[in-house]
């Protein structure tokens, strides 16, 4: 069993940039897909990126395309979101999970390992 473990959250200011983390505690993400999630206060759980295992293969909302970048570096078994340009609509509690496939989907029920999340406030 893998557990992904977020990092990097915080409190920033519109047009700022926060990087979060993503590490495996236990197996490795090998040889899954990985993506970000988010959900904000009283709405549903949504995708936000994706990234196959080899790296380089991406996959973004609409909502995020040009601001936001994941990566990964198999090595460290990490995954990152490097979240540029904030918006005060970013504000959630952002998710890293492990897709059951190669290829990442933008479905919830597609990925089976979940993070316990890490908050993100964009004050504007």
């Amino acid at each position: 069993q893998v557990q992904p473990v977020e990092s990097g959250g915080g409190l920033v200011q519109a047009g700022g940039s926060l990087r979060l983390s993503c590490a495996a505690s236990g197996r490795t993400f090998s040889p899954y897909a990985m993506g970000w999630f988010r959900q904000a206060a009283g709405k549903e759980r949504e995708f936000v990126a994706g990234i196959n295992w080899s790296g380089y293969s991406t996959r973004y909302a609409d909502s995020v395309k040009g601001r936001f970048t994941i990566s990964r570096d198999n090595a460290k078994n990490t995954v990152y979101l490097q979240m540029n340009s904030l918006k005060p609509e970013d504000t959630a509690v952002y998710y890293c999970a492990r897709d059951r496939n190669s290829v990442p989907g933008s479905a919830v029920d597609e990925y089976d390992y979940w993070g316990q999340g890490t908050q993100v406030t964009v004050s504007s």
